[in-house]
């Protein structure tokens, strides 16, 4: 059984995941920003299921470090490393201050590189380890109103891609998980855009993103499928397949938007391969199918 450390521990994804792998009696730790307010309950009824719980901010480099090591020592040891902490924005572009834009970045690209640089050593010294990424179907592609998350998304995939050749060599695989838009509280604790002057400028298509985001929501209440337990399914699926043979990327869809990503998904696999090829280091992307 695995020892596995999960950040964003408590949310829509990070839930279901914990209680799919407890059951199967792998070990569990996973990361809070705070135990209590609305996480307590949450927190309270993990624990009651197995998981180890600690207090840890991805945006404090300090308190990123002191999580991490307290999981390692809890589980004694860490098999895979499940970077889901992260944080949504919607919003017209030029409504977004800088502030809100850093924000997002902070958690979901910055807040991922503290994670690594703090569990790494560790994965380095025992020569092997598993990395899962939660990223989504628009860190591929880019929908209106969504461009600072999009941006933080395609950042993180780049910076994923540059993970997963150069810790090759040391054991350590990557895999990316791109989920469709699914209903859960992260929509809730989204950055919005608070910039009433310039939002006036854009007359009534300023209304465009609240009836977008009506219709999104409409679209997922019709589709029962997409629900974060696929997300679940897809972790304990990955960590099922043999050590370098799990796929890099994992589509998790039901809305039909899917099967385009997996396309545009092979054909730059295809892209990545041959151009490492060409500069004699295609051997970089062997831990992956």
């Amino acid at each position: 059984m695995a020892k596995i450390f999960i950040t964003g521990i408590a949310g829509g994804f990070g839930v279901p995941t914990a209680r799919a792998l407890t059951a199967q009696g792998h070990q569990v730790s996973g990361s809070v920003r705070s135990r209590k307010g609305r996480n307590a309950d949450t927190v309270a009824a993990l624990q009651a299921e197995g998981a180890h719980i600690v207090e840890m901010d991805v945006t404090d480099t300090a308190s990123t470090e002191a999580g991490v090591a307290a999981a390692i020592t809890a589980l004694d040891g860490l098999d895979m490393l499940f970077n889901n902490a992260g944080i949504g924005s919607y919003g017209i572009q030029e409504l977004m201050s800088p502030e809100d834009m850093t924000r997002v970045f902070d958690v979901n690209v910055t807040g991922v590189q503290r994670v690594m640089r703090a569990a790494l050593p560790h994965f380095r010294a025992q020569g092997r380890g598993t990395v899962l990424y939660t990223s989504s179907l628009i860190g591929r592609i880019a929908t209106p109103f969504y461009g600072t998350y999009c941006a933080s998304k395609w950042a993180l995939e780049a910076m994923v891609e540059c993970y997963r050749t150069e810790l090759s060599g040391f054991g350590i695989e990557a895999c990316i998980i791109e989920p469709g838009a699914m209903p859960t509280a992260f929509f809730d604790g989204m950055v919005t855009p608070q910039d009433p002057a310039r939002e006036a400028e854009y007359g009534d298509f300023a209304a465009v993103p609240a009836l977008s985001s009506q219709g999104l929501a409409q679209m997922l209440e019709a589709t029962p499928d997409q629900r974060p337990e696929r997300i679940a399914e897809a972790v304990t699926t990955l960590l099922a397949l043999p050590f370098g043979q799990k796929p890099f990327r994992t589509v998790v869809d039901h809305t039909g938007v899917g099967p385009e990503i997996e396309r545009y998904n092979t054909a730059l696999h295809d892209v990545t391969r041959t151009v490492l090829s060409n500069f004699g280091i295609a051997d970089m992307l062997r831990l992956n199918a």
